[in-house]
């Protein structure tokens, strides 16, 4: 076959090839349908990166109509979505745990001179630290034993925390016995002679059912330092800090309850109680209720049992409840088949106290003064 170049065809045939050209042009320009511009997306006020394109890399062509590998489409190429675009944002982590209460009062705290939060949380604030409800200070769990302290949930390996500076005066097994043996109730222990004290009394803190200890005896302590990890050693059910605040002697009789030693978080209060019959004496393992009229939130606490265990020499308490957000609270006890409820207010920072004396119902009446020859009461 033989091609013919454009210079030698006859200058007529240019001529007509080009009407031709023309016609066919103007024919088809009658059928052309241009498009209306795509819909855009409605976006919110949170723009986040632009939407790809539904076509793939591999389909995205160059203006010749060959799939051409990193190349620009064409908006032409677009297509409207078919159902309005949703976008999928992360769930919000889960909160961190120090936001289940504000932050601590400085220690020393106290409003008043009878108050004496003087102790720092012995478990971080990041961890929940609310001593177990239905074993407080005072509670009777093990062979009628009552608990001289109180129990923080704390997973095994948390760290252990000093509640206020002083020197280690145990660091092991046998702080029960006095002496070393692994059978000790409460299993690794740290105890602590503090460097301050109450009303010319000396206090000390005990940290119970460790799983290691990274203190030893006769080391000096500051706020906060790490004196090992909880564990579950000794006699438990699980995994906790067994905490205890002795005040004047060293000994297991000379407890006082931690929930009126251990600051409150800013902005919360305590709810101390002395719980009688309606003869005057102290009512022993009464269940009473506290429900927030803000929240409608529920504390359940019960009076001390009977044993080794020391009111407060002022409030001459058998029921604390701590950790309580200022408010209006109602309390509930329920004293020989009939309710008894009374209107409080817990207060910021401070004991807010009550008083039950059977069929005589409540009294918010604060405890007269102690005199110069007073001494604090072992509950029998």
């Amino acid at each position: 076959m033989k091609f013919i170049a454009h210079s030698a065809l006859p200058r007529w045939l240019h001529f007509t090839i080009g009407l031709i050209l023309l016609l066919f042009a103007g024919l088809s320009g009658s059928h052309l349908r241009i498009p209306e511009p795509l819909p855009l997306p409605a976006f919110s006020e949170y723009n986040p990166a632009p939407a790809k394109s539904r076509i793939s890399q591999s389909e995205k062509v160059s203006h010749s109509g060959q799939p051409q590998a990193g190349a620009q489409p064409d908006t032409a190429v677009f297509t409207a979505p078919e159902q309005p675009l949703n976008f999928v944002f992360p769930n919000p982590a889960p909160p961190p745990a120090s936001a289940w209460r504000p932050a601590l009062y400085p220690i020393p705290w106290a409003l008043t001179p009878f108050d004496h939060f003087y102790f720092s949380r012995p478990i971080a604030a990041n961890e929940i630290n609310w001593p177990v409800a239905n074993y407080r200070y005072g509670g009777v769990f093990f062979e009628d034993i009552v608990h001289g302290g109180v129990d923080i949930p704390a997973p095994v390996g948390t760290p252990v925390l000093a509640a206020g500076s002083g020197k280690v005066t145990w660091a092991g097994y046998g702080v029960y016995y006095g002496y070393e043996d692994k059978t000790d109730p409460y299993g690794l222990a740290v105890y602590i002679r503090h460097d301050f004290g109450f009303q010319g009394y000396t206090l000390y803190t005990l940290y119970g059912h460790l799983d290691r200890v990274a203190v030893v005896k006769g080391q000096h302590v500051e706020t906060g330092d790490i004196l090992g990890k909880s564990g579950k050693t000794g006699k438990v059910t699980g995994p906790h800090l067994h905490f205890e605040v002795r005040l004047e002697k060293d000994s297991l009789y000379s407890t006082r309850n931690p929930e009126l030693w251990l600051v409150p978080p800013q902005g919360w209060g305590v709810l101390a109680g002395r719980v009688m019959n309606t003869g005057g004496a102290r009512l022993a393992g009464q269940l009473v209720m506290v429900r927030s009229q803000g929240s409608g939130q529920t504390w359940r606490a019960n009076t001390y049992g009977r044993g080794n265990v020391n009111p407060d020499p002022y409030y001459q308490e058998n029921l604390v409840i701590s950790d309580l957000p200022a408010g209006k609270y109602e309390i509930l006890i329920n004293y020989l088949a009939k309710n008894y409820t009374l209107e409080i207010e817990i207060q910021p920072g401070l004991v807010s106290f009550f008083s039950f004396n059977g069929r005589n119902g409540f009294t918010q009446e604060l405890p007269p003064l102690p005199g110069a020859d007073f001494t604090p009461l072992l509950i029998p």
